[in-house]
């Protein structure tokens, strides 16, 4: 898995009939500084997350592991909601924080 920062959303009307119903985000992924790399990726999204918050990014066939999506091409999915990132005995990131 991996950290990543909701940056927006993708709508996409017309699509393969095993996607309809589900949400995508644009991601954009988080080192362990706490700095926005210049890598983005489309997520779809289970979970219900939403812009600027920090989500657990699963890729790969991983991705599709959860109930219902083994049959869907996905490379990566919006698995969690991030609440807190702690490294080093430091805080990275908090929810509460965040605004």
């Amino acid at each position: 898995m991996q950290i990543a920062k909701v940056r927006g959303t993708v709508v996409s009307t017309y699509k393969t009939e095993s996607l309809r119903g589900i949400k995508f985000l644009l991601v954009q992924f988080i080192n362990e500084q706490g700095q926005a790399l210049p890598k983005y990726e489309v997520a779809g999204d289970l979970v219900g997350a939403g812009v600027n918050e920090w989500v657990l990014v699963s890729r790969g066939s991983a991705a599709r592991t959860e109930t219902g999506m083994g049959e869907r091409p996905l490379d990566a999915m919006v698995v969690g909601i991030i609440d807190t990132v702690n490294v080093d005995n430091r805080s990275l990131y908090s929810k509460k924080d965040a605004g």
